[in-house]
């Protein structure tokens, strides 16, 4: 079961999105919230952030997924169609962007492909040119990255994080697939280019 919170200010939206989703067998709305502060208040334990931009688009939209990508895998719903708009959020670390004329049918598609991992753009922005959108970094995976860095094993990762070995090697083969490369030396690398030991600011 795939756990979803929303981010939208109007409630009849709010009902078809709840319609939309809800009867999908392996797809659950736990959180419904009017904002991303309210969102971040309540630090949610979900899988996916659904991001409803319903005014004119500016650069508010990209901003609030640059702020929910380090914990989340975030899908926007935005009434724009415009590519400008959509390469705004994808560098801003969106995981999916669809436009007004998505169908149930196809949030729920892109809800299920960025929870495996992959990205979803929707079909009216097909063959414009979009991004390659950064692979996603989940809250654990970002925690042994900061461990890799600071020169722990896969032992004291385990011991750590109070989890198997097998389950860090599980980690380590999934951050490899997403980022090209399992070597310690290079996930270090990521860890610092992503801000994630003092010193460094820089967002993944």
């Amino acid at each position: 079961m795939t756990s979803i919170a929303v981010v939208c200010e109007w409630s009849l939206l709010q009902l078809g999105i709840a319609q939309a989703i809800n009867i999908q067998p392996d797809l659950h709305i736990t959180t419904f919230v009017n904002s991303v502060d309210d969102l971040l208040r309540e630090a949610p334990d979900v899988e996916i952030i659904v991001l409803t931009s319903l005014r004119v688009f500016d650069q508010s939209t990209a901003e609030q997924v640059a702020q929910l990508q380090q914990g989340y895998a975030v899908v926007v719903v935005s009434t724009s169609e415009a590519q400008s708009d959509a390469v705004l959020c994808i560098q801003a670390g969106a995981r999916g962007y669809l436009s007004r004329h998505t169908d149930d049918s196809e949030l729920a598609t892109a809800i299920r492909v960025v929870a495996s991992g992959e990205n979803y753009f929707g079909t009216s922005l097909a063959g414009k040119g979009l991004p390659i959108a950064r692979p996603h970094i989940t809250s654990r995976e970002r925690e042994i990255l900061q461990l890799i860095a600071s020169g722990a094993t896969d032992r004291e990762i385990a011991t750590k994080l109070n989890i198997t070995e097998n389950t860090v090697h599980t980690h380590l083969e999934r951050l490899g697939r997403k980022h090209g490369s399992r070597r310690r030396a290079d996930l270090t690398r990521l860890a610092l280019e992503c801000g994630m030991l003092e010193n460094y600011s820089r967002e993944c």
